[in-house]
Formats: C-alpha cells, structure tokens, sequence
C-alpha cells in the first residue's frame, strides 16, 4: 500500500531566500523595511510536521515541535468546549512573494500590502511556528475574531503552550492588530 500523507511544501534556502528578498525590493519593499519595521529574515525549518487540513481542506505545515504544541493547545481547547481551526501555518518566503504579487496585481499599493503581511523573508510564517486561526462563525482574518470565546480562550490559555500574539494593537512592527495569529515561542 502506498503511502497517502501529503509531500510538505517546498522551503527556500539561505541563497533562495536572498533572491526572493531581491525581488520582493523589486516590487517595492524599500531597502530599510527590516530596519524600519525592527525585523529580521526569517529562517525556514528543515524539517516539518503535517498539522492535519486548514478550513479550505488544505494540508498545513509546522516545525515539529510546534505542531505537537499546536495539538496539545487545539486538544485542551476542545475539551474546554472550544474549536480552533487552522487558516494558515507555515509559508515560504517564495510563496510570501506570491502573496505579494497577487495583492500587486488587484491594484493594492506595496504600503498597503505591508500594513497587513510582512514582506517576503520577514514573515513569522517562515519559521514554521506560527498559526492563523479562526474559530466556527467568524470569517478568517478578519479583526472580529477578538469577539470569539476561542480569541478569549487564547488569551487566556495560549501562554501554557508556548504560544503568543504577536501582533497586538499598537505593536512594535507597526503591523496592523490581527487577534488571528500565534507564534509559538521554543519552551
């Protein structure tokens, strides 16, 4: 019988990751963006963890270690009568530029698009640690996930897993709130 699991996503490497740095800079990220927004390039992991389907039924990627986070936290959410439900975890940065790209091409300017994504190599995505998650009755991505009992559960209970926002209002990055997304932190 042959085996059935999902081939991971393809990773950029340290001179990949450069190129799509250089033109992410072609489209119009300025040359100070890492400075200016207090980022860093963002390494991608070696190895990665299937995490199960996203809302769209698509196969998601963590590091290992954070998936097996992801699914103690997921778990112990359930059992509090809670439903977390993954929207987006890892993304290269080749497919961060994608992003880029298609949101370029519906007319979007490239401060626009850096308000809400980070650019191309700077995104916590990268590391395969992060989580965009939405919960049953609230559209994905969207700021109102801060009315859900699941964003009230996280605030509450992500810190025991190791995750936390990284994002919140007013934050350093000058990126703009997004209650959605979790980065787990090594423990």
């Amino acid at each position: 019988m042959r085996d059935q699991s999902p081939t991971p996503p393809q990773r950029c490497d340290t001179q990949q990751r450069r190129r799509v740095i250089s033109a992410a800079r072609e489209l119009g990220v300025p040359n100070d963006y890492a400075t200016q927004r207090k980022l860093r390039a963002v390494r991608e992991p070696r190895e990665l963890a299937c995490i199960g389907q996203d809302i769209h039924d698509r196969p998601q990627w963590m590091e290992p270690r954070a998936a097996r986070a992801w699914m103690r936290m997921r778990d112990a959410a359930h059992g509090d009568g809670v439903e977390l439900q993954v929207v987006s975890a890892f993304r290269s940065a080749a497919y961060q530029l994608n992003i880029v790209q298609r949101k370029l091409e519906r007319g979007l300017s490239i401060d626009e698009i850096l308000k809400v994504s980070a650019a191309p190599g700077y995104s916590e995505h990268h590391s395969g640690r992060v989580l965009d998650l939405t919960t049953p009755g609230f559209p994905a991505l969207e700021e109102d996930f801060e009315r859900s009992a699941a964003y009230a559960w996280l605030l509450a209970n992500a810190a025991r897993f190791g995750f936390q926002l990284s994002y919140p209002r007013g934050n350093r990055y000058g990126i703009a709130f997004e209650p959605w997304h979790w980065c787990w932190h090594r423990r």
